[in-house]
Order: C-alpha cells, then structure tokens, then sequence
C-alpha cells in the first residue's frame, strides 16, 4: 500500500513542478519549457499506469486497506 501512495506523491511532485513550465511556455512561448513538460507529462503518464497496476493487485490480494484487512 505504501508504494501506491508513494507513486501517487511522485504523480503530484511532478504536477507541481510543471506548473510554472506550462506558464512559461504558454504565456511566453518559452520552448524549452515545453519540452520540460512534454517530459513531465511522459512521466506523469507512466506513474499513472504503474499506479492503476499496484492498485489491481491490490484489490485482487484483498490488500487493499491499510494494513491488509
């Protein structure tokens, strides 16, 4: 349960970090900044998968509550 909630902290740690990147590049056509959040959003993608994967095993263990019960 701990590496879904570590994954979904990483999710919104990259979500903060391009946030200022995704100003940049639409209100001053910052391409640089572009490119940092296209690499983001690559990565923002994958944690999604990895999250959703973690979050079926979880609940075809039955492990889904903190603590197994």
């Amino acid at each position: 349960m701990q590496q879904i909630i570590n994954e979904f902290e990483k999710m919104k740690q990259l979500i903060a970090e391009s946030e200022a990147d995704v100003k940049k590049f639409t209100e001053g056509g910052n391409k640089a900044a572009g490119t940092r959040v296209r690499k983001n959003m690559q990565e923002i993608k994958n944690l999604g998968g990895e999250i959703r994967k973690l979050i079926s095993e979880a609940k075809n263990e039955g492990t889904y509550k903190l603590g197994g019960k």
